[in-house]
């Protein structure tokens, strides 16, 4: 099992560019983490949508500090695979202190993606973060489960 695994909530039109359009290959985030490569995050999609779509595996993360300058090189460093425009970006981090980027490889979208009210009937006390928050080994092979994943094949993770 991964030393972090990780629920972080995106808006839907994001997760759909992580797990359908395959165009978004870094997580933006205005919050640090303590996730580091080889880590495990799992998508929950938010309102409307309200499920948990699947997960991806951390490549890398970068971390930067938001001033002015630092946003102009990390827009140059993400622009490719943010899946958003420049101005979404810097209206994303007005007022942050950092920015970080959840670099992401081997995405893979549940093969039964998990409704809210589905995880409810598991784990109940279990809600989705505003922002992001931390899964026990229970919570994460229930979800795994819940998603049609064969935690056999996933012992090495």
């Amino acid at each position: 099992m991964p030393c972090n695994i990780l629920l972080i909530s995106i808006k839907p039109e994001y997760a759909n560019k992580i797990f359908e359009e395959k165009t978004k290959q870094v997580e933006l985030r205005r919050v640090r983490t303590r996730v580091k490569t080889g880590d495990i995050v799992v998508v929950y999609a938010s309102s409307p949508k309200k499920t948990f779509l699947g997960f991806f595996e951390v490549n890398f993360v970068v971390e930067k500090e938001a001033s002015k300058n630092d946003l102009k090189e990390f827009w140059k460093q993400v622009k490719d695979h943010a899946g958003i425009k420049r101005k979404e970006f810097y209206k994303y981090y007005e007022g942050a202190s950092v920015a970080v980027g959840i670099f992401l490889i081997n995405a893979k979208k549940f093969e039964q993606p998990i409704e809210l009210h589905r995880l409810k009937d598991k784990i109940s006390y279990l809600r989705p973060p505003q922002s992001y928050r931390y899964l026990n080994e229970t919570e994460y092979k229930t979800i795994m489960l819940l998603g049609g994943e064969n935690l056999s094949t996933m012992a090495n993770n």
